[in-house]
């Protein structure tokens, strides 16, 4: 996006904020969220922060796993959030506890599981999904993450795939942010020697080659959501995110991420 359009989205965006939500006063608004959407989040944020007044203030957290800083442990035990985005299926999952308000869901991007190796390193097959499973046989050391795509590898598609047992003792997972750090940078210093993560947690990190997505007929439909926590004491500015985040405009900043937009299907 052009810095003058985005600009004049801003501006628009400002006017309608202020149209809906009268004379209102600038809040904080606590957010929670995944690795996988920070970046666009990050990115955009401040232009939410220029626009509103508003002032975000937030934590980092794995979409789901049992990592204390995971986004559903954090919840629980109380920690205080207007808005949580993370994985979609987690956010069902906070739903269904009572932890956010369902209906308050929105889906903000589709994103991928990808593969990458070292720098350096030749690319493995993963074109189709027996040579898909032939790499992973063939590797010497898998590496994976501890939120939403490491969970469906680990436990729904290696089982699916029958080697689930052969690759255990191989296999890595890898804690994330923000205690943590990327799959890619452990690929990085060659401690693993293939590592899987959702695609825009992958392509930014140095001193590895992103190889490609897992085969379409295993990739399972992901998306990264946001939605509104059941306790939140700024619930109209949250929706206020969510919308900005949400609108068409922000498309460019998260194809850049490496996600696809949901605005326009």
């Amino acid at each position: 996006m052009k810095r003058k359009s985005f600009s004049a989205w801003l501006s628009h965006f400002a006017m309608a904020i202020l149209l809906v939500a009268g004379t209102a006063p600038a809040a904080e608004v606590h957010v929670m969220i995944s690795a996988g959407f920070f970046g666009v989040y990050s990115e955009l944020g401040p232009g939410f922060e220029r626009a509103t007044g508003h002032k975000l203030v937030t934590v980092r957290g794995p979409s789901m796993g049992d990592s204390p800083e995971a986004i559903p442990t954090r919840l629980a035990r109380g920690e205080a959030a207007d808005v949580v985005i993370l994985d979609g299926g987690a956010a069902d999952e906070l739903g269904k506890s009572g932890l956010t308000r369902a209906a308050s869901k929105v889906d903000l991007a589709e994103s991928k599981i990808g593969m990458v190796v070292r720098a350096g390193a030749a690319k493995p097959d993963i074109s189709s999904v027996e040579a898909f499973k032939k790499t992973l046989l063939a590797a010497k050391s898998i590496g994976y993450s501890d939120s939403g795509s490491g969970t469906y590898l680990a436990t729904t598609l290696f089982p699916q795939l029958g080697i689930a047992e052969q690759i255990s003792s191989k296999s890595r997972k890898v804690r994330g942010p923000p205690s943590g750090e990327p799959v890619a940078a452990v690929v990085a210093r060659g401690e693993v020697e293939i590592g899987f993560q959702q695609v825009a947690e992958l392509i930014h990190v140095p001193g590895i080659t992103f190889v490609g997505t897992i085969p379409a007929a295993v990739q399972p439909p992901t998306f990264y959501s946001g939605a509104i926590t059941t306790k939140a004491a700024e619930p109209a500015a949250a929706t206020a995110l969510l919308r900005f985040l949400a609108s068409p405009e922000a498309a460019p900043v998260i194809s850049k991420a490496g996600l696809a937009p949901i605005t326009g299907r």
